[in-house]
């Protein structure tokens, strides 16, 4: 027992409101933590159609200096990309459902041949009846079966959410970009008038580069949609244009996994062809991408979106780490938003003449160095020294 404490000593009146302050932080804290991963979702999908809104900005804009309300460009814009999404899935569904008919009714065909080459290399005696009694009486066709009719649910209701989620963003930037002056007058009346030029310029950047990210993104669907088409046109595979349209959109607005997506299609469509035409086509996809990874990504994103190709891959590694497949796709233009913004605000400096800068010693710098050994090689005792007009000191 502290022998200075007076036995009626009371508890300082500051200790009772200091832990009840401490507590009602913890629990704000603890109440914002829950809230903000509930809304991780709504926040995601506000985020993608903020993005979405700064793309087709310049459209609306366009529109409205022509005399067509803000509200009736942004519906418009909004419904020619509506159609042309629903056109594209309409005939891709038609071209799958065609072509999945076609390859249940010659399966048995294919079945035959390759049960054939089986019993000619192997001296085997297999039947295509014993295969499919096995296959039919298999527990994995059965299991397979329940599993699938169980998972109908699970399936409907990710197609709902997924519906739910496309109608959300969709709102939202409709919404930002038909009020994207009204957005803009309201952020800026709660800043002074010395912030507001530059919370507008850094608006206008946004809107530049995620256009310049959109831009280069179609640039290059163009160019990989047009070399699989002349591709699939010589092997002459089916649907070729809705083929290369698909390879084209899904390779370059699907993060990570839409080239393997993207070529998975046209592998499948050409094997109802020829077996061998597949196997062309997984080779000139993996050349093509090797060709877009090391030469026409690294250029044109650079040029539209005016950042470094290292910074770019860097950025996309991050934006996968933090937000997955939405931080990959928003990444590069959220990064030369970014760079672009610092890059009017930090102050540069005039870069020395130094031979060193521009990645080599020059002339100079290595005569300098010469001159200097010669010179203290003159100075050694018993090195006779050379006189005035003598070239070697030179």
């Amino acid at each position: 027992m502290d022998p200075t404490a007076r036995p009626g000593a009371r508890m300082p009146r500051w200790l009772p409101r200091a832990m009840v302050l401490a507590l009602a932080l913890i629990a704000v804290f603890q109440l914002g933590s829950w809230a903000f991963h509930q809304l991780t979702g709504l926040l995601l999908n506000v985020l993608i159609a903020f993005f979405l809104a700064l793309a087709v900005e310049p459209a609306v804009s366009w529109m409205a200096a022509r005399g067509v309300r803000r509200g009736l460009g942004t519906f418009l814009v909004f419904l020619g990309i509506l159609v042309a999404s629903a056109g594209f899935v309409t005939l891709l569904g038609s071209m799958l459902a065609g072509q999945i008919v076609k390859i249940v009714e010659d399966f048995p065909e294919y079945l035959d041949s390759v049960i054939n080459w089986v019993n000619a290399h192997f001296r085997t005696e297999l039947r295509r009846v014993d295969i499919q009694e096995g296959l039919l009486r298999s527990d994995w066709l059965r299991n397979y079966v329940q599993n699938s009719a169980t998972g109908v649910l699970d399936v409907s209701a990710q197609v709902l959410g997924g519906l739910f989620q496309l109608l959300t963003v969709g709102l939202f930037s409709f919404y930002f970009a038909a009020d994207g002056p009204r957005l803009r007058r309201t952020v800026c009346s709660l800043l002074p008038p010395a912030r507001q030029a530059e919370v507008l310029r850094a608006w206008e950047i946004a809107v530049n580069k995620t256009g310049g990210y959109l831009y280069s993104r179609g640039l290059m669907a163009l160019v990989s949609g047009s070399s699989h088409y002349v591709l699939l046109e010589v092997l002459e595979v089916p649907y070729a244009p809705v083929l290369a349209v698909w390879v084209g959109l899904v390779s370059q607005f699907i993060p990570t996994i839409g080239t393997y997506l993207a070529g998975a299609l046209p592998m499948l469509i050409a094997f109802t062809v020829d077996p061998w035409y597949a196997l062309w086509v997984l080779v000139f996809v993996v050349i093509y991408q090797q060709f877009e990874n090391y030469v026409l990504q690294p250029k044109l994103t650079s040029r539209t979106v005016d950042i470094h190709p290292a910074v770019a891959f860097g950025s996309v590694v991050a934006g996968t780490a933090l937000l997955g497949a939405v931080g990959a796709l928003i990444a590069i233009p959220a990064v030369a938003t970014l760079q672009a913004f610092l890059g009017a605000y930090v102050k540069r400096y005039d870069v020395t003449d130094d031979p060193r800068v521009h990645g080599h010693r020059g002339s100079g710098a290595e005569q300098g160095a010469l001159r200097r050994a010669r010179r203290l090689w003159a100075r050694r005792p018993g090195v006779p020294r050379p006189r005035h007009g003598d070239t070697g000191a030179s």
